[in-house]
């Protein structure tokens, strides 16, 4: 059975991450830190998770923890992520990340870190939203130029990036359909007298409020009519569910950077 480490143990997150983790068979809970003056450090994670009392207490610090387990999940912030990154590649520890926000940069050092531990690294781990991603890019590609897309995300107004990684990742599928570079053709915000919309463009724009769990549409928007694909997350046990099935995939994987696409076995899809 794989040990895992769960970071940000007591957040709304790391406790559905708890609870999902002890239902899969191949999983158990062997570890969560939380950081440093958080309140919650010393309480049963197995409590705070809702599947009762286990004997793990929340500790101070990946570092108290990383001995304790064999895989790592984390869905913080990216910031922490890479320091945490740094610390697994140190221990050969696995890793499954969660994490939005992600810059180029850190992502360049992330696949050079993984040359020493294996790690899957998904902007949404929910399985749907994954079926989503190559569903959009087939669907731009039988489109083509003929139709305008347009992404719209909405998520909960304690959500500290935008657009969602979900979104970025959707508007880099779709660009790769229509065989355009979303870092030349991404439109982010539109304000005032913009003048008309170029045909190579993609717009994603950003909704923040109340506490939607997270919800992503791709608006392919032709003359005469529109196709939608939407995604709706009721709440966050999809991406914790999903998270457990990569700590239990990637603990069996040699070193490297992998996806969720890997993960479900839609890499070739």
């Amino acid at each position: 059975m794989t040990k895992v480490i769960i970071a940000g143990a007591a957040g709304r997150m790391g406790r559905r991450i708890g609870y999902m983790v002890q239902q899969n068979p191949e999983l158990t809970v062997a570890a969560g830190f939380e950081r440093a003056g958080s309140a919650e450090i010393g309480k049963d994670m197995g409590e705070l998770g809702g599947y009762g009392t286990n004997g793990v207490n929340v500790v101070e610090g990946l570092a108290a923890a990383i001995d304790q387990g064999e895989v790592i999940i984390d869905f913080t912030f990216h910031e922490a992520t890479m320091q945490m990154a740094r610390e697994a590649a140190k221990h050969n520890r696995a890793m499954v990340i969660g994490t939005t926000g992600l810059t180029a940069d850190n992502l360049a050092e992330l696949k050079e870190l993984a040359k020493n531990f294996p790690c899957v690294q998904a902007p949404n781990m929910a399985v749907g939203v994954n079926v989503l991603f190559k569903v959009a890019k087939k669907m731009a590609a039988i489109l083509g130029n003929d139709y305008d897309i347009e992404i719209v995300e909405a998520h909960h107004r304690m959500k500290k990036d935008a657009p969602s990684g979900t979104a970025i990742k959707l508007g880099e599928m779709v660009a790769e359909g229509v065989n355009r570079d979303l870092a030349e053709v991404g439109v982010f915000e539109r304000n005032g007298i913009i003048g008309e919309r170029t045909d190579e463009e993609i717009g994603i724009q950003t909704i923040r409020g109340g506490d939607i769990v997270g919800e992503h549409t791709v608006y392919f928007a032709g003359t005469g009519e529109r196709l939608e694909l939407t995604h709706r997350a009721h709440n966050r046990d999809n991406f914790a569910r999903g998270a457990a099935l990569a700590a239990a995939w990637v603990a069996k994987q040699d070193n490297g950077l992998y996806t969720m696409f890997d993960v479900l076995g839609l890499q070739d899809l």
